[in-house]
């Protein structure tokens, strides 16, 4: 009696090599879209002239707001705790009114981690920059009060 062998075209074995190998190419494919969708390019002129407005205002302790984060981040680095500076955000308000936004991670000295949005509002017209959050009024001086002194309140009590 003669044997023959039964030839079968898709075994288990190339069954998942095939199916390995479109997860990978389907991964590839996924990560590079993501990528390309990762935050916008700041394209827009007035997009860039807000985020430069912020990043070159004075800053409390620094000359500027974004080296006051970089030197935060440096400072961090430095000590040995783990930090991490997000990407700088713009979107615009209305009109000329722009808020530009980043996230700071930073590790505590226990190692927990703490995670702080720094918001401020540019206003291209007047060409100035206020904080917008609890952690940006930590870094940017408070604008000066260049008009005149309000007079006393009258006392109503000494007439």
């Amino acid at each position: 009696m003669r044997e023959t062998k039964i030839s079968v075209p898709f075994s288990a074995a190339k069954v998942i090599r095939y199916f390995a190998a479109t997860v990978l190419i389907v991964g590839g494919f996924y990560s590079l879209w993501s990528a390309l969708q990762s935050p916008k390019l700041v394209v827009d002129t007035k997009e860039a002239e807000a985020l430069a407005l912020v990043q070159q205002h004075s800053a409390l302790g620094s000359p500027t707001i974004l080296e006051a984060m970089n030197e935060h981040v440096q400072s961090m680095k430095e000590r040995g705790r783990g930090v991490r500076l997000g990407e700088w955000q713009v979107k615009q308000v209305e009109g000329n009114i722009y808020e530009i936004r980043v996230q700071l991670r930073d590790q505590g000295v226990r190692g927990q981690w703490f995670e702080r949005e720094f918001i401020w509002h540019a206003h291209l017209d007047l060409k100035k920059v206020n904080a917008a959050s609890l952690p940006a009024d930590g870094v940017t001086p408070k604008p000066s009060d260049n008009g005149p002194a309000s007079p006393p309140a009258e006392d109503s009590t000494s007439h």
